[in-house]
């Protein structure tokens, strides 16, 4: 593990140490560490002739690629901070995001790249728009030289969008301190289920614009090992990878497990290199578990944490993990690392006791330094004395455990990706046949949860629930999208007039230990 401080400090040390060692593998093509720093030094040059100074954004809009970690460490060494963008989003929230982040630099995938040119071009303050057919060409036609800025590890590194709770997401900004103060430990001060070895191979498919796809690329380069690099989530690839590719560790979400499971060779493949897989997003069902420990016959770790966290603040260790189950085993584990401590907080921020529900809140080197140009949202839910509150409801047992009840914030977890009903319900709330609309999350076996929108019709409007969805497909991305629609006379009400989500809620959750998935 290296002890950087800094992103761009990582990249130089692991070239110095690792000059030849592959850093990053993607469609049979291999970057070395030497390489990818040289390439990040070019990319930092090309930033700063491009008016990009210390503290500005730049974006990467695409999926997965080694150009990400191009632009992620060369932003570094040019001290502007990485902000990449969720490409599944609509056109209209992309543009919100780049517009809201300032971005003065965006590299993005072709098709990206032509629909957002005519929209960029009419900006007085346009930014620079790279396409990736013609990135290479722009990369290496700038200096070598490494810049050696000077950076401080408190300095914002990445700035990740979260969905918003009032329909616009929030930009979390996360410091050189926050990404590598657990990741570039040295493995003697790692949980041993969390070392790597000389020759660990990483499987880097979660995307790069969720903490999930930029924290363990970090890692899996902090530690000096060689990170696969794939596009999106495929079965037959990663299977491809495990017979050839040497992969030794893989972090991915439950629902993208069950689709390795279900997969015609899942049972023939030869597991005997893969050492630990990781998930996190949403607990396990046990079945499912069962069958993945018996088929991989490897470690298991349940991850949780949220973008504001820089990832992981607590986890489930293999030791936690038994075929037969556990009452620990619907739990989200203990935290990772000394210095992340846990309190559940009544409404009124009194610390509760052991067994008591309440909301979830943590202090860690780990926490965000907020929320880009949101003071008043970051003063909500973090603490001067460094409290953050995150919106989880649950409970710490006598042992340290953490119990994930529900969410204080309705918040919806669909295959991973966070979605919120107020922003779902403002882009169906236009719609002729709609006179109220509230957006809820139901169990999915396949997704966790999915998203239900229950609405009542406007005066003699007949609503078609295709219609409505492909209504909203043109406002919102397609992960956010109702699955299913229902029409009901009226929406139940407290006593100040909002709408009772919870209560909306209660008959699909029904029977159900957790009000989570």
């Amino acid at each position: 593990m290296s002890g950087a401080e800094t992103l761009g400090q990582l990249i130089r040390e692991q070239a110095r140490d690792r000059a030849a060692k592959v850093a990053l593998r993607h469609d049979g093509i291999d970057t070395s560490y030497a390489l990818l720093d040289e390439r990040a030094s070019r990319i930092a040059n090309g930033l700063i002739a491009a008016g990009v100074r210390p503290g500005m954004r730049i974006s990467y809009l695409g999926r997965n690629d080694p150009i990400y970690f191009e632009l992620l460490f060369g932003a570094a060494k040019a001290g502007a901070v990485m902000t990449p963008v969720n490409w599944r989003l609509a056109d209209a929230e992309i543009e919100w995001v780049l517009a809201d982040a300032c971005t003065r630099v965006i590299v993005a995938e072709d098709a990206f790249a032509a629909r957002l040119a005519p929209v960029l071009a009419a900006r007085a303050d346009a930014p620079l728009l790279v396409a990736l057919a013609d990135y290479a060409i722009w990369r290496d036609a700038q200096a070598s030289n490494d810049p050696l800025l000077p950076a401080d590890p408190g300095d914002v590194a990445v700035q990740l969008y979260t969905s918003g709770t009032t329909g616009r997401p929030k930009g979390a900004m996360l410091t050189h301190r926050n990404l590598l103060v657990y990741r570039s430990l040295p493995p003697e001060r790692q949980p041993a289920w969390n070392r790597f070895t000389d020759d660990d191979v990483s499987l880097l498919v979660m995307p790069m614009f969720h903490i999930g796809g930029t924290g363990y690329g970090i890692q899996t380069l902090a530690a000096g090992a060689t990170g696969l690099v794939a596009r999106e989530f495929d079965a037959e690839q990663v299977l491809a990878f495990v017979e050839r590719e040497r992969l030794s560790k893989i972090f991915v979400v439950p629902s993208a497990l069950q689709m390795l499971l279900r997969h015609p060779r899942a049972g023939t493949v030869d597991y005997g290199r893969l050492r630990t897989i990781l998930y996190g997003a949403s607990p396990i069902p046990l079945e499912l578990l069962r069958e993945a420990m018996a088929v991989f016959g490897c470690g298991f770790v349940q991850m949780y944490g949220m973008t504001e966290t820089s990832g992981t603040i607590c986890a489930l260790t293999p030791d936690d993990h038994h075929p037969d189950g556990t009452p620990r085993m619907r739990s989200a584990g203990r935290p990772m690392a000394d210095g992340v401590e846990l309190r559940i907080l009544d409404e009124a921020g009194a610390v509760l006791p052991a067994g008591e529900t309440g909301e979830v809140a943590v202090r860690a080197p780990l926490v965000m330094a907020g929320y880009w140009r949101q003071p008043d949202a970051t003063a909500a839910v973090l603490s001067p004395d460094g409290w953050f509150r995150t919106g989880d409801a649950g409970y710490l047992d006598a042992d340290g455990y953490l119990f994930i009840q529900d969410r204080v914030k309705d918040m919806i977890v669909s295959g991973g990706e966070n979605v919120y009903p107020a922003e779902v319900e403002q882009a169906l709330y236009g719609h002729p046949a709609i006179a109220e609309v509230a957006v809820i999350g139901v169990p999915s076996d396949k997704w966790g949860e999915e998203v239900k929108a229950i609405l009542v019709a406007a005066p003699g409007a007949v609503p078609d629930p295709a219609e409505i969805i492909g209504w909203a497909r043109a406002r919102i991305a397609g992960y956010k999208l109702p699955k299913s629609i229902e029409v009901v006379e009226s929406l139940p009400r407290g006593p100040t007039g909002k709408i009772l989500r919870r209560a909306l809620r209660e008959p699909f959750w029904a029977g159900r230990d957790r009000k989570v998935n």
